[in-house]
């Protein structure tokens, strides 16, 4: 029996909001090194965009880029339609928040946020009320009077969010803002802080490895690889639409079987296994994530396959289970009962759900 994948492609989200940053061909070198190559964005108001990728990407170089610490090789960087590529930092309206917060140890929490509203003039009780406002929106005016070494991390990342939204920026950038918390508090504030923007419209442009902040935060996701952009798209298209082998890989996890399409019987990989589709040619790959590979009790009417399991992991809310079928290895994600869990060597009835099979090019 055949399985026939559907292809779901996912349309660019629409908006009639005005750009505030975009990037027109945009580039960094260093040397014969290419930190970052040619790219052009466009980010729209109120939009939270995400800039992901492995360490060396160039993702950290293209938010500098944007706050003014580092000049462009070539291109241009605009914010609300002004060419600032050569404007210096200072001018260029935008909030930042360090990886390490940057707190001025010798400041109170109230000094550190209205540090910013000092050295632009504003008057002492607008200053005043913009710290209260900001703290407020932070919950931390009660900890208004003491010192950044008496604040927990979570604390330390909210007072310097305070900070660079005290100055209402036009964009507020986050460079790894959650990654020196621990997991339960990240996911706390990760929450708090997307809230905070949303309530506030606020443009941001944030940096991370972390897969799951940037499929949580982000209205748009910039996949970086080598100072290459893999991929732009909405969590939902780099996850389930991705259009490289690497978005595939470094999305979650997934299957990828090398393959060419057949006249005959569809997609056949290398290892043998076919996958019968139809309207295709040439040389591909398919891309499995392991939650569209089932029992095949679970899916009745669908093609079931026998398969060996090789490797099991308890995951709590499902088993991820490395099965070996039609000379291919596949992870598979499900449940079982108390005590039922499969170990290597059993056999497994599987089918694989046609709405979750990808291609991606060969070559990529």
């Amino acid at each position: 029996m055949s399985i026939q994948p559907v292809l779901n492609d996912v349309a660019a989200p629409g908006s009639d909001r005005q750009s505030v940053v975009s990037f027109r061909d945009i580039a960094k070198d260093y040397g014969a090194f290419k930190a970052v190559s040619t790219m052009s964005l466009d980010i729209r108001r109120g939009e939270l965009v995400c800039l992901l990728g492995p360490s060396g990407c160039g993702k950290t170089t293209t938010l500098r880029m944007l706050a003014g610490f580092i000049d462009p090789t070539h291109g241009q960087i605009l914010i609300d339609g002004t060419d600032v590529t050569k404007v210096p930092a200072y001018k260029r309206d935008v909030g930042i928040v360090f990886q390490n917060y940057a707190l001025f140890p010798h400041m109170t929490v109230a000094k550190n946020v209205e540090y910013g509203l000092n050295n632009i003039g504003m008057k002492k009780k607008d200053r005043r009320d913009r710290v209260e406002e900001m703290l407020s929106r932070v919950e931390l005016l009660h900890l208004q009077d003491r010192y950044p070494r008496a604040l927990s991390g979570g604390q330390q990342q909210r007072v310097a969010l305070a900070r660079a939204l005290a100055l209402q920026p036009k964009v507020l950038l986050l460079d790894e803002p959650f990654s020196n918390l621990d997991a339960q508090l990240r996911v706390r504030l990760r929450e708090d802080l997307h809230g905070l923007i949303r309530s506030l419209d606020m443009t941001t442009v944030f940096v991370t490895h972390d897969q799951e902040e940037a499929l949580t935060l982000a209205d748009r996701v910039v996949v970086m690889n080598q100072g290459k952009v893999e991929q732009i798209g909405t969590p939902e298209e780099i996850y389930d639409a991705p259009a490289t082998r690497f978005v595939a890989e470094f999305i979650g996890s997934c299957s990828l079987l090398e393959g060419h399409f057949d006249n005959q019987c569809g997609f056949l990989s290398d290892a043998g296994l076919a996958l019968p589709v139809t309207g295709r040619s040439g040389k591909a790959i398919a891309a499995i994530r392991p939650e569209y590979i089932r029992k095949a009790d679970e899916m009745p009417g669908a093609a079931s396959y026998p398969a060996i399991v090789e490797a099991s992991e308890y995951l709590g809310a499902t088993t991820r289970l490395q099965i070996r079928l039609g000379g291919e290895k596949l992870l598979m994600d499900a449940r079982f009962p108390v005590g039922q869990k499969p170990n290597p060597g059993d056999e497994l009835s599987v089918a694989i759900d046609p709405a979750g099979i990808r291609f991606v090019p060969a070559k990529t």
